[in-house]
């Protein structure tokens, strides 16, 4: 029995020496936790440093020399094709705020400006839901510093939204919410001070859905509404920055009646003013993709067929 207890002792005494030469030969490199890869900076092993995790490189949205990436729920601007990258100052889940959310992919037609002369977000934050700031955070010198300014303390949940500046002082926002079926309430802000504050217009007193909106001057203006199963053009302006609304009317010939039935934007053409107006969601002319032109000759008042449009020819 005394013999047995001696070889047993010895055995444990043998293993105790083995266990520590072998974890001092680790902490030594010479046996490193296979957890941990050790690089060397010039890609050999090397004792005592741990690769660092990487980000993938940022991929703009598009092949456009000012574009943006939304990679790593961040959302960064680059001015160059993406050879070097400035970080925009907000969270990205606000710029997919409101009712209308997007496909979280890309940022939302009409809510961003991106220019060598101005960067600029357009976006609602707050934690009530039923009332919310409507912001824009801006750059006018390229993504160094930034400015986030509020155009309303409180607005139902946002569904259409569109930012624009005619030059460094005058520009405008557009805005619609509290959709109920097929009607909503709309309304513009206007800034003269390059976006510092904002100031609400009167009412155009159209509550049907929003579809596009904007300025040729500081006081010339449309809204276009309709965008459940349109009609007919339903174009309203303002030819006194927002003061007063009024309908415009369309002449259109009886072989397009119901089939250009959305305006878009009017432009300046010339002397005249020009705007295209579309099939809407269910059109099937020709393909569907077919737009009318119609011209003015008195400010947007009243429209004249001028011509088809095919769809090279409207991009």
């Amino acid at each position: 029995m005394k013999n047995f207890i001696i070889i047993v002792t010895s055995v444990i005494i043998m293993s105790l020496i083995i266990g520590t030469v072998y974890f001092q030969k680790s902490i030594n490199g010479k046996h490193p936790p296979l957890s941990h890869k050790i690089v060397e900076e010039n890609g050999q092993s090397s004792p005592g440093k741990l690769e660092q995790p990487q980000s993938d490189p940022l991929q703009s949205i598009n092949n456009e020399t000012i574009s943006y990436s939304l990679q790593n729920n961040e959302l960064n601007i680059t001015l160059n094709k993406g050879k070097d990258w400035v970080r925009v100052p907000l969270e990205t889940d606000q710029l997919f705020d409101g009712e209308y959310n997007g496909n979280k992919q890309q940022l939302i037609d009409g809510s961003y400006i991106l220019n060598e002369n101005r960067l600029a977000f357009l976006y609602s934050e707050g934690p009530n839901w039923d009332s919310k700031k409507i912001v824009v955070t801006y750059s006018i010198n390229q993504g160094k510093t930034w400015e986030h300014t509020v155009v309303t303390d409180s607005f139902p949940p946002i569904r259409f939204r569109k930012v624009d500046f005619l030059n460094n002082h005058f520009g405008y926002v557009i805005i619609s919410g509290d959709r109920t079926m097929s009607q909503e309430f709309s309304t513009v802000f206007l800034t003269n001070d390059g976006g510092k504050s904002w100031t609400e217009t009167n009412h155009s007193g159209n509550t049907r859905l929003i579809s596009d909106g904007g300025f040729i001057d500081e006081s010339l203006g449309f809204l276009s509404f309709g965008t459940i199963n349109p009609e007919e053009p339903d174009l309203y302006l303002t030819k006194d920055g927002g003061q007063s609304w009024e309908s415009a009317v369309f002449r259109i010939p009886d072989e397009y009646q119901h089939i250009f039935v959305s305006a878009e934007i009017p432009f300046k053409e010339g002397d005249h003013l020009a705007v295209l107006v579309n099939q809407g969601p269910n059109g099937d002319y020709d393909g569907g993709k077919v737009k009318g032109k119609f011209t003015s000759e008195d400010n947007g008042k009243t429209w004249d067929f001028a011509e088809e449009v095919k769809p090279n020819e409207a991009e």
